[in-house]
């Protein structure tokens, strides 16, 4: 199977839609003429036309009212922000807008758009561009929230993104759009609101999704060397979130650690955390263990990054601690 990197499989997805259905557009700053900002979007003003893919100015208000507009007259517009912290300035129209216009309509309109961009820290960018907003988002009924960790999951969950008739916050990290891995040449849509094991195990199961299922695994492959076999779960989606998956697992582990690179006040972490001792109580040898980002704005400073954010290290001391060890 080809092997192709991240930004690849997501311009694939956009570029195989829009193919496939002519109502499909992508808007947002330096999408057409610059390539995009990370690269996603190169050649796709060539193929489509200034028609179909629109730079904005550095409005987010302004660009996502537009999108909800069009997409509840029947187009189906992809909104990228250049980083999900610049979505704030488009809340409003994210939030009561796409998010409610369905229920509150009693449901004339649908709002078929994707708001798709970079969510978390990409290093040395500072506080105001390193926030994490998957749970922000994951609280407001109405919106589906996709979080894919690598190429493969990625196209198949922006296509069905785009097709999907209900408003999708897409989140990438921009420290992953040069990473690689296979993508089939032919076509495939992965369901939303489905987890996936990518690694079997049995000792104790980790949780995660995004840029941190790189932590996650590559913790697991350090617990082997110790005859520790970590089941590890990558949520793809955390709303919906598959809390069937993750009970399944822990009813197999009896242990569970989730690893998440948002801060700890109501993460998606606390949700899985809570669900577990709701539904897998009996089966639990030991309270599930959070490793979220410190309770602090990240620093620019390199040193503090390291020790802010979740990594390896601090993963295995969670795992030892579930088991005792």
């Amino acid at each position: 199977m080809r092997v192709i990197q991240f930004r690849e499989a997501l311009r694939e997805a956009m570029s195989e839609e829009m193919r496939r259905d002519k109502n499909v557009f992508l808007m947002g700053e330096e999408v057409a003429e610059y390539n995009g900002a990370y690269k996603v979007s190169q050649g796709m003003l060539d193929e489509f036309g200034p028609d179909r893919v629109y730079d904005t100015p550095i409005a987010e208000l302004g660009f996502a009212g537009l999108g909800v507009g069009a997409a509840m007259n029947g187009l189906r517009p992809i909104i990228e922000f250049m980083t999900f912290n610049f979505s704030l300035v488009a809340i409003d129209q994210v939030i009561n807008s796409a998010a409610k216009m369905y229920a509150m309509s009693g449901g004339a309109y649908s709002v078929p758009i994707v708001f798709r961009g970079p969510t978390g820290n990409a290093g040395q960018l500072g506080a105001t561009h390193s926030s994490n907003f998957e749970n922000w988002f994951a609280n407001t009924p109405g919106l589906k929230v996709v979080v894919p960790s690598n190429p493969y999951d990625a196209k198949g969950l922006l296509k069905a993104s785009i097709r999907d008739n209900d408003p999708v916050i897409f989140m990438e990290s921009e420290l992953m759009y040069s990473d690689k891995g296979e993508v089939p040449e032919s076509e495939y849509l992965l369901p939303i609101g489905v987890a996936d094991i990518k690694r079997k195990g049995k000792d104790v199961t980790i949780v995660s999704f995004g840029k941190m299922m790189k932590v996650a695994l590559e913790s697991a492959e350090e617990l082997a060397k110790d005859g520790i076999e970590a089941e590890v779960i990558d949520l793809r989606t955390v709303r919906p979130i598959d809390y069937a998956a993750v009970v399944e697992s822990v009813k197999k582990t009896n242990r569970c650690v989730v690893v998440e690179e948002a801060n700890p006040l109501a993460a998606i972490s606390s949700e899985i955390a809570y669900h577990l001792q709701r539904n897998a109580f009996d089966y639990l040898d030991a309270p599930v263990i959070r490793v979220n980002s410190m309770d602090v704005p990240l620093s620019y400073a390199p040193t503090y990054i390291d020790i802010t954010i979740p990594n390896v290290k601090r993963t295995l001391e969670a795992v030892k601690q579930v088991m005792y060890k």
